[in-house]
Parts: C-alpha cells; structure tokens; sequence
C-alpha cells in the first residue's frame, strides 16, 4: 500500500508529464519522466519511450495550440488516474479523457486511456467535468 507522501509524488509526476508534454511541449522533459520499460496500451501508440515520443510529436505538428487542463487525479498504490479536458484547437468543444497510468520508482512505465468528444448537444445539464 503506498503512503499518502507516495501517493502525492506520483499524482505529481503526473501532472508534471501533462505540463511538460501537451502545454510545454517540452519532449524531453516529458520522456524524462517514463520508464524505459513503457507499456502502452492505446493500439495508436507504440510500446517503450520511442513510440511515445512520435505520438507527441504528431499531436505537435497536427495541432500545435493543443493545451490540456487536468480537473482531478485519484491515486491508489501505484496508479494515477487523471480526468483530463484537452482541447486541440482553440474554440472547439475539445475531448473529456480518462487516463490511467502505473508508476514505478518515479516513473511512468504504462499507461490506458479512454477518449470522448464533447458534444455540442447534450441529453443533461451535467457536463463531462
């Protein structure tokens, strides 16, 4: 069971990936931050460090204003799951994201993630955050 001093670091780290890699787009910051033993696990996105540094390098080149905000993070021993409102081209709506992540020694070392677009029209009032 990881303690609430863990817990925190790794929500941290988590964040600091978030910054460095979608609003900084600091590539190496970000990879600084992953194990070399990363698991994907979205079929977009090659396994190890490599793989991930050409998925950020896509979104770069296709959508350069691309910003993330992370509305919360729920830590549990060595997870971070993160509830993320990323927005790829100002204006727009942008995608509610679910993205879970397993840390080891301070590190990302694999990552799953769930997206859905937000839509214009909704059947509630509640919103996705």
């Amino acid at each position: 069971m990881a303690t609430g001093s863990r817990l925190e670091s790794n929500k941290q780290i988590v964040l600091d990936f978030y910054q460095a890699a979608f609003n900084d787009k600091d590539f190496d910051a970000a990879l600084r931050l992953v194990g070399q033993s990363y698991r994907q696990h979205n079929p977009l996105i090659a396994d190890g460090p490599g793989g991930l540094r050409v998925r950020l390098d896509h979104l770069k080149d296709a959508f350069p204003a691309l910003k993330v905000q992370v509305r919360r993070l729920i830590a549990e021993d060595d997870h971070v799951v993160a509830h993320v409102h990323a927005v790829r081209v100002p204006g727009q709506r942008g995608t509610a994201i679910i993205d879970i992540f397993k840390l080891e020694n301070g590190k990302l070392v694999e990552h799953w993630d769930v997206l859905q677009e937000i839509p214009e029209d909704a059947l509630n009032q509640n919103g996705m955050f």
